[in-house]
């Protein structure tokens, strides 16, 4: 079967191999990939691994094979899912906790969207408990998490306010948040706090404006930095107001403690309903998935990215 690899000569680093079709252990769908979704963590990874790794998390397709132990969706479901890496392949051996079943109205396309930032945007909302009356700050807003973000928040009862670095990026966040901000640092956003909640992925000089923002008892979750991995606080006034705190998240740890499966369901439904959104930047076909790294890779894609099989 065919399955991207890291492969240094080719466009963006990336090519399509022949690889051993996949062999699932008991508890293992069989899934034939439909489309994936690209997250700019698994690209920077590629930047890094040999010749030969496979990259991938995100994918949406169809159950060949249920698991032997009985476990998940049947042959033939139509099903969203993730994997730690590999998962931009022909076929896929995923365990049956990572899987959620789609209705027939969702796309695959679509769907492909939600494992990475859907969970990032779900898992990392729900730190701060009930959003019923709550401000919340998305920082890098106009990226997959961010969009996922404001419309969850919304969803929870909470004021849903953007922040997004250029002006171009504003009109596709509009129609997701309360309020839209933009400017390269997080003061922008500074008349419609104090907040409660602030989900951060730019880092840098963002990351430590936006923790002055925080309301008493704020919470602050760092998940990314697109921006700058590096910064420098005032750590004075950032104590003085009490009760503020900061929540390291990575989504594969979260993972740990809530399988993906049970998001995903939450997420599909919600899709599925037309309570929840996507906003696809662009589609592209597999052949071009080194475009679409590159693309991604130098902050050229709005929302999210997909790529068909």
């Amino acid at each position: 079967m065919k399955a991207v690899v890291v492969e240094r000569a080719a466009p963006g680093g990336l090519n399509l191999s022949e690889v051993p079709d996949p062999e699932p252990l008991p508890f293992e769908a069989l899934v034939r990939v439909g489309a994936i979704s690209l997250n700019l963590g698994e690209v920077r990874r590629t930047k890094n691994k040999p010749d030969g790794w496979r990259p991938g998390w995100d994918f949406a397709g169809t159950v060949e094979r249920a698991a032997p132990d009985g476990s998940g969706p049947p042959a033939g479901a139509r099903v969203v899912g993730m994997l730690d890496e590999g998962a931009w392949a022909e076929r896929l051996a995923v365990p049956t906790k990572n899987l959620a079943a789609l209705s027939d109205g969702v796309t695959f396309e679509r769907a492909a969207t939600l494992p990475i930032a859907g969970l990032t945007a779900l898992y990392a909302l729900g730190k701060r408990g009930s959003l019923l009356g709550r401000r919340v700050l998305v920082t890098g807003a106009s990226g997959g998490v961010g969009i996922f973000a404001t419309q969850l928040a919304r969803l929870g009862g909470a004021r849903a306010a953007a922040l997004v670095h250029r002006p171009e990026k504003r009109d596709a966040v509009v129609p997701y948040a309360d309020d839209v901000y933009v400017g390269a640092d997080a003061s922008a956003a500074r008349d419609g706090g104090p907040y409660d909640l602030i989900l951060e992925s730019v880092g840098g000089e963002v990351f430590a404006g936006a923790l002055q923002l925080l309301a008493r008892d704020g919470l602050l979750v760092t998940f990314g930095t697109s921006a700058e991995s590096r910064s420098t606080i005032d750590v004075a006034p950032f104590y003085a107001h009490g009760g503020r705190s900061i929540y390291g998240f990575i989504i594969f740890h979260e993972l740990e403690r809530e399988p993906a499966g049970l998001g995903l369901a939450r997420l599909a439904a919600l899709l599925a309903a037309g309570t929840l959104d996507v906003h696809i930047d662009d589609v592209l076909p597999i052949a071009r998935i080194g475009e679409a790294a590159e693309r991604l890779w130098n902050r050229g894609v709005t929302g999210k990215l997909v790529v068909t099989f």
